[in-house]
């Protein structure tokens, strides 16, 4: 987990303890446990609340059934339907008080069974939907009248009560998550569940555009290649951003957040290093070092699976050898410092160096067996032969006219041997050798370095150091935010200011003696010069992102998140095309565009939700719905309602009028007994379905007043604008086994119905075809975001899906590659039909004809023969 970003502001620029983080992350996790228990208990709560409301409605039916016990001659077993009575919610709660009474399937966290009594056979689910079994398959209705006349048997089951026989007609799929049974009911259009064929899609996500920067948190993270490519990393994608064409290129062989970075003496080759992460179940993965080709961007060398401990902070190339070691330091308590031969991937040497953390390491450019460290109230120097030892007299470098500063942040090589240290009192400190002094090293002391020189340079800490040709030198400053330009012997020649919205210097780096590149603490990047100042180039959030909403027919997007930065962005130019700032102690959560694509309302954490005008950046309307933070905004498809689901349990409906800029309170969706985590909108703009944190699924009628539809039964045939609840028969197929309910963070369906994206708390983008309602369904899994991704978003013309990371602060840009062929609905209808002859063979459908939604009608083919008929029309 990173931390946050004021311990990296002004002087505070230091590493906090490893120790801490750790057990900041165990109170997280114990607190997230308490608080899914106290949920789970709400919920069970409201079903025991629920169930007693539904046994009281049950009281007359059960007297007369007694009656009619009383009475047999007055049963009639092949009476109609119309004498058939339905109690809201009746079928969940005796499947549930089924389940109670087994008792084993519930002790697994995750499971799978069918709601009807006896197993259902897949001949049979069609019957059981249609009421009689059809003539047009002579087998299957013979095998069917089979079984029914078996459960109808006196030897089996007595006859069946009306309620009973009702019960077996709502045929359903049970899931269990946490212990909770989840009820999903199999559309009418499905003749038989268990024939469904589930495949990974024919579509496959490719990595377009990476937006962000790590420069809160890291160091010396940023380097211009000869190719005219600035690398630099964010999450687990080392980018190499092509400055003057505007292109991006990525390494992708990390597992879990790259955490620094350093360029080979050749300027070609590249060395990053990661953290160890964990992985879903909690198990430490292991960190290393990866050497590779920034041309090709192929691996060329492995360096230290296993060895480091939680990870790499610091690694650098020695140069006086032509980069034969690498020197590395690992994230452990003791911070260990390594030696590695890169060409066999060996280590060298390896030592303690400090407790304290450690910001950077450098091999002296004319000695390879001279080392630096530096971080908080040290600087060491290392000398290099069969082991690593400290030099001795480092402390006396010091001396008492000194004030000893907290953290040495950077230091440089000058071209006379000197070194050069910034430090958190804003001075740069020239060290120079010395003969050792006798009277306090004792006798025999070798020669040590010393402090020569203090010079004042910023107003707060030092954060970076540049050398230029010609000895000239740039410092980076953090609370003045300056850079200035000094001569060989440190005095000033020129300085300039960066804006303050991109936050204090973090790294430079020299593209051409006076063209800069700027690394910021607020995670941007600068592009720039004395002369004409700084533009960004690259720019991304800073805190912990949630927000994200596609528009509906502009190649745009926006984000929010705790860094209470509004951002619409452009997937052509990849770019922010304007950011907004909330005021303070409030941050966006969730936001969704109108139809009409002229406004977006964004949710808040306090309640208040905003609409925002795309053209102005006014507000235009503003509103508040309870005390707690909103998780859920959404429009209808035509624009004409607004949906806000809160973390107080309550779905907000709004009228909206005057082209998305006027709103007014219709009504409130009140029934769900924990916070509301997701919704979607049915077609006709009339009913809603909504999931809640406590793993329930409801649904609405909001043309009847806000009137919650008891019998879930009857929208199983619904068809929704979207899709992006995580709970729905559509996508179960999504779920793991083993799931807690909180592993799945978003979803998103495609507007062409085909797949369906998921963001999990893995670190992980999986890509689904839609619908995929069976368990265990295949999908194509991505990897790039190092913290829990919260959410997934198509563009308006699914050319692109959007990822968005939790703590990584990364922004992920995937271009959909493959089209699939055929509506899902037929699809969906076609896998589960049986057929007692031959099969029919597929069909395919011709390149152009599958671009959009539309049925292909002219390039059908057979689908033995591999290449499709071009479409002519």
């Amino acid at each position: 987990m990173n931390p946050p970003c004021g311990l990296f502001a002004d002087d505070m620029s230091a590493e906090i303890s490893p120790e801490l983080p750790d057990h900041a992350s165990i109170m997280e996790v114990r607190l997230q446990a308490q608080e899914e228990e106290i949920i789970l208990l709400k919920s069970s709560l409201a079903d025991a609340l629920r169930r007693i409301h539904v046994h009281d409605q049950l009281l007359p039916l059960i007297n007369l059934q007694l009656e009619d016990a009383l009475h047999p001659e007055q049963h009639i077993l092949e009476g109609t339907r119309a004498k058939l009575h339905r109690i809201p919610g009746m079928e969940e709660d005796e499947e549930q008080e089924e389940e109670d009474e087994g008792g084993g399937e519930q002790e697994k966290a995750f499971s799978w069974a069918s709601s009807v009594e006896e197993p259902i056979q897949p001949t049979t689910i069609r019957g059981l939907h249609d009421g009689c079994f059809s003539s047009e398959e002579p087998r299957s209705a013979s095998t069917s009248n089979r079984n029914l006349e078996q459960n109808l048997s006196p030897r089996s089951a007595p006859p069946l009560t009306p309620i009973q026989e009702e019960h077996k007609l709502l045929c359903s799929i049970k899931m269990f998550i946490r212990g909770r049974p989840i009820t999903m009911y199999i559309p009418s259009n499905i003749q038989n569940y268990e024939d469904l064929r589930m495949e990974p899609p024919s579509q496959r996500l490719e990595l377009d555009w990476v937006y962000g920067y790590r420069g809160r948190d890291c160091r010396a993270n940023l380097y211009f290649l000869p190719s005219g490519e600035a690398v630099y990393f964010i999450a687990c994608v080392v980018v190499l951003y092509h400055i003057n064409n505007r292109t991006q290129r990525h390494y992708r062989k990390h597992t879990d957040c790259v955490r620094c970075l350093t360029l080979h003496p050749d300027k070609v080759r590249v060395a990053s290093g990661q953290t160890a992460g964990v992985d879903k179940d909690g198990k430490a993965l292991q960190a290393c070092v990866h050497i590779w080709d920034s041309t090709t961007l192929v691996t060329l060398q492995q360096i230290g699976l296993g060895t480091f401990q939680r990870g790499v902070g610091s690694v650098a190339f020695s140069c006086a050898d032509s980069g034969t070691f690498l020197c590395v330091i690992d994230d452990s308590n003791e911070h260990m410092l390594s030696v590695w031969d890169c060409n066999k991937g060996t280590k060298h040497a390896e030592v303690k160096s400090t407790n304290e953390a450690v910001f950077a390491v450098e091999f002296n450019p004319s000695d390879s067996t001279n080392i630096i460290t530096c971080g908080r109230s040290h600087v060491y120097f290392w000398t290099l032969s069969v082991r690593l030892s400290r030099m001795d007299g480092w402390m006396d470098g010091w001396m008492d006219k000194y004030k000893k500063p907290k953290f040495i942040q950077c230091f440089v090589f000058s071209l006379t041997g000197d070194v050069l240290t910034g430090d958190s009192e804003g001075n740069i400190l020239t060290w120079g050798k010395s003969a050792a002094d006798v009277k306090t090293l004792g006798k025999g002391a070798k020669e040590t370095l010393q402090i020569m020189r203090q010079t004042k340079a910023h107003e707060g800490s030092v954060f970076t150091l540049c050398t230029l040709q010609g000895s000239a030198l740039l410092s980076g400053g953090g609370k003045d935010r300056k850079i200035i330009r000094w001569s060989a012997d440190l005095a000033p020649e020129r300085e300039c200011e960066i804006p303050e919205k991109f936050g204090a210097v973090r790294t430079i780096a020299d593209v051409d003696d006076e063209e800069l590149l700027v690394g910021t603490t607020r995670n941007a990047i600068l592009r720039g010069t004395f002369s004409d100042g700084f533009v960004a180039i690259v720019q991304g959030h800073v805190d912990e992102m949630w927000g994200l909403a596609t528009h509906p027919s502009q190649n745009i997007f926006l984000t929010c998140g705790h860094d209470r930065q509004v951002c619409l962005w452009n997937t052509e130019e990849h770019q922010l095309d304007w950011c907004i700032n909330l005021e303070v102690g409030e941050y966006g959560l969730c936001a969704d565009f109108c139809p009409n694509g002229s406004v977006v309302s964004v949710g808040l954490s306090t309640g208040r939700w905003m609409v925002l005008d795309l053209l102005t950046q006014d507000v235009i309307s503003d509103s508040t719905d309870g005390n707690e933070q909103l998780s859920v905004i959404r429009y209808s498809p035509d624009g004409s309602f607004l949906a806000v689901g809160s973390h107080d349990n309550f779905i907000y409906i709004y009228n909206v009028t005057e082209n998305g800029r006027r709103y007014s309170r219709f009504g409130k969706c009140n029934g769900h007994s924990s916070f509301i985590t997701h919704l979607d909108w049915s077609t006709d703009g009339k009913h809603i379905m909504s999931n809640s944190g406590d793993y329930e699924i409801l649904y609405w009628d909001i043309a009847a007043g806000c009137k919650l539809l008891r019998n879930r039964f009857e929208s199983k045939d619904r068809e929704w604008a979207s899709y992006t609840c995580v709970l729905g028969f559509h996508v179960m197929g999504v779920w793991l086994e083993g799931s807690d309910g909180t592993d799945i963070n978003a979803l998103c369906r495609s507007h062409s119905e085909r797949i369906v994206a998921v963001a999990d708390d893995f670190c992980k983008v999986h890509l689904f075809q839609y619908p995929c309602p069976k368990p265990k369904a295949p999908s194509h899994r991505y990897e790039g975001h190092g913290s829990h991704v919260t959410n997934v978003c198509f563009t308006h013309c699914d050319s692109h899906l959007l990822s968005m990371g939790g703590k990584d602060m990364c922004i992920l840009q995937w271009r959909v590659v493959g089209r699939g062929s055929g509506d899902s609905r037929e699809r969906l209808t076609s896998a589960s039909s049986t057929s007692t002859g031959s099969p029919e063979p597929s069909l395919r459908f011709c390149s152009r004809c599958v671009e959009g939604p539309a049925l292909c009608c002219c390039g059908l083919v057979d689908s033995l023969n591999m290449s499709a008929t071009p479409c002519t029309s």
